[in-house]
């Protein structure tokens, strides 16, 4: 299919470029072409994931946009399995550790204020990192995993700054460091940084009020069991707001990806320092990759950044290509979690080989043109 589509954008680039005896009005020949091309996304991407969606009888919300134009979309199932509620464009889900991109925009944010800077030691803030295993951890250390915190109170991984080590306590020592600093709650924190970027529908699980929001379940669509206190249980110490307790809609994910990316949320060094690669993680399911500050990058092409998120029954992944500007936006609120997280993200992964796959297949033809 993708040769297909090579070959007939390609065809399209040399017929745009064909010289005519008589010359017509003036034609906007990269209109024609863009246009081509945007068709044969949309063509592709409907085939090739609706075949997911099939496949693995996905209950949840996929979309995908070119900027602000919508190439893909497509909900299926149920918010609420009990009440048979089903999901629409208004659905809200858990996002899981999608939510550490949030929290590490809001501490870029205090830095620009002039409140902090990401060299500064922890123990500066924190009363709880002012003992010797911790004294030396920086706030930049916690922003990529390489602090080598698992859980507060233990021992450290390895030497601060010398390993990757993926933990949740740290980006909630994060959140905790931007209401000693701002004066406010993360709660507020987190309702300011939405309405900023232009987000309408989105919340925190302490402080979420609507009625849209997808319940979660374990097992599948013919047994399954909800879990209890969602959303209030992201706040939780098993989870924890800044590390994982942000809800959001696929609209307002996109409206997040297009305000951050072009510098609607961060001063351009300040969003440069954000992508920065200044890690590598191993991820079990996704592979190798680069980590910046709650974001991670594909290593070699396409360019993008990304982040999945795992909360009980609520596995999603957002996808940001900045070369054309593209969001993947994949949200659902049931895991099988008896078969594993591997096939629990099945469906994500073969998404995002999808849409990296076109990716790198529209790049080759601009490069060629």
């Amino acid at each position: 299919m993708i040769k297909n589509v090579m070959f007939l954008i390609s065809f399209c680039f040399l017929l745009s470029s064909c010289k005519t005896e008589t010359p017509p009005p003036p034609i906007d020949k990269k209109a024609i072409v863009d246009s081509t091309i945007t068709a044969f996304q949309k063509t592709l991407l409907e085939q090739q994931i609706d075949s997911v969606f099939k496949k693995y009888h996905f209950n949840g919300s996929i979309a995908v946009f070119k900027d602000s134009l919508p190439l893909y979309r497509k909900e299926n199932g149920y918010s609420d399995f009990k009440r048979k509620v089903k999901i629409d464009s208004n659905t809200v889900f858990s996002i899981g550790s999608v939510s550490k991109q949030f929290t590490a925009v809001m501490v870029l944010l205090q830095m620009e204020q002039g409140k902090l800077n990401v060299t500064d030691k922890v123990s500066k803030y924190l009363k709880e990192f002012q003992i010797k295993e911790y004294e030396n951890i920086t706030i930049h250390q916690l922003l990529n995993h390489t602090s080598g915190l698992n859980m507060m109170g233990g021992k450290l991984m390895f030497k601060s700054g010398t390993d990757f080590f993926y933990s949740n306590d740290g980006f909630n020592a994060l959140g905790k460091i931007v209401e000693t600093v701002s004066g406010k709650s993360y709660d507020e924190n987190a309702l300011e940084l939405f309405k900023k970027a232009g987000m309408t529908q989105s919340s925190t699980g302490n402080i979420f009020k609507g009625s849209d929001f997808a319940s979660a379940y374990l097992g599948n669509a013919s047994k399954f069991e909800e879990v209890p206190n969602m959303p209030k249980r992201l706040g939780g110490k098993e989870i924890g707001t800044p590390a994982g307790g942000i809800l959001s809609t696929i609209h307002d994910l996109h409206t997040w990806n297009n305000a951050l990316y072009s510098g609607k949320i961060l001063k351009p060094e300040t969003l440069k320092l954000f992508m920065a690669k200044s890690a590598e993680r191993h991820h079990a399911i996704f592979g190798k990759m680069g980590y910046a500050y709650g974001i991670m990058l594909n290593i070699g092409k396409p360019n993008s950044y990304f982040h999945s998120g795992y909360v009980k029954g609520s596995p999603s992944l957002n996808i940001y290509y900045p070369e054309t500007k593209t969001s993947v936006i994949i949200l659902s609120n049931i895991a099988d979690e008896e078969k594993g997280k591997g096939l629990v993200f099945k469906p994500h992964i073969e998404v995002k080989k999808i849409t990296d796959h076109l990716e790198n297949t529209l790049n080759q033809l601009r490069s060629g043109h």
